[in-house]
C-alpha cells in the first residue's frame, strides 16, 4: 500500500518544485530530490503507521522510500 502513496506524493511535491527551478543544472537534481524525499516518507511510513509499509527494519524501509521516489521520476518521463 504505501509504495502508490509515496509515489503519488513524491510527484505531486517534484511538480510543484520543478516549477521554482530556472535552470538545466537545477533539474539535473530532480532524481536525486526524488529519492531523498521518497526515502524521508519511508521513514516517516515506518515510524507513522509501520502497518503501510511492509519494511522489517529502518534500511529497508528507506530503500523502498527511495526506490519509489526514482519511481516517481520514471512515471513523469513515461508520461511525457
Amino acid at each position: 500500500m504505501s509504495v502508490p502513496i509515496i509515489i503519488s506524493a513524491v510527484y505531486a511535491i517534484m511538480a510543484a518544485a520543478k516549477k521554482s527551478m530556472k535552470t538545466d543544472r537545477q533539474r539535473d537534481f530532480i532524481p536525486l530530490m526524488a529519492a531523498v524525499i521518497g526515502a524521508a516518507i519511508g521513514i516517516l511510513f515506518y515510524f507513522g503507521h509501520p502497518e503501510l509499509i511492509p519494511a522489517k527494519n529502518i534500511c529497508a524501509a528507506v530503500i523502498m522510500g527511495a526506490a519509489s521516489g526514482l519511481a516517481a521520476t520514471g512515471t513523469h518521463q513515461t508520461i511525457k
